[in-house]
């Protein structure tokens, strides 16, 4: 577990590396109005599922701005990157769960399921779903992320998937509970 110490005041973002503060104004009905936004790079996730294991793999890491709202900070969530680089999104998808799970899987395995906005009061980055099976034959790496980048590689059983949704004691994404409903629409185990 990370130690957090000295955690300071908010400060205004001058210089920034991956989100743009703003404010939109705009006109609606006739009345001029304005919006705080957050200009954002587009992202992929994917949902992972072991066949060998029976269970999901996900990621969990450290989030600042869920640690401002539970003291713990740590989130489960869909293996994930932002679309920052000129590259087709599968691409991107694939050096993703290599980066961060350890999986070498391939962009042809990669199953589109849909794409949905995230963020919508403040960012609205358009975020795209896809899923892939895995198994320990394509386990390359250990996962973790990169740079400084502190992954954990966890599993969650397929048995106990649909309690975990609910798990209120355990930070997840909106984005992680819609794969788990996609594939149990689909596959109904």
């Amino acid at each position: 577990m990370i130690k957090i110490e000295k955690l300071e005041k908010f400060t205004t973002c001058e210089e920034t590396k991956f989100i743009k503060p703003a404010r939109l104004w705009y006109i609606q009905d006739g009345v001029r109005k304005s919006w705080e936004v957050v200009q954002t790079h587009d992202s992929v996730a994917i949902l992972l599922y072991d066949e060998e294991a029976d269970a999901f793999v996900l990621v969990k890491q450290f989030r600042p701005a869920v640690y401002l709202k539970n003291s713990d900070g740590y989130t489960w969530e869909l293996c994930a990157g932002l679309i920052d680089k000129e590259k087709p999104i599968e691409t991107i998808a694939a050096e993703e769960v290599f980066e961060e799970c350890g999986y070498a899987v391939e962009e042809s395995a990669l199953e589109r399921i849909t794409s949905f906005f995230t963020a919508v009061g403040f960012a609205g980055g358009e975020q795209t779903l896809f899923f892939a099976t895995v198994n320990d034959r394509m386990r390359v790496g250990s996962g973790g992320g990169i740079d400084d980048e502190q992954i954990e590689v966890v599993t969650v059983p397929l048995a106990e998937a649909r309690s975990f949704m609910l798990d209120e004691t355990k930070a997840k994404t909106p984005g992680l509970m819609f794969a788990f409903m996609w594939f149990f629409s689909r596959y109904d185990k």
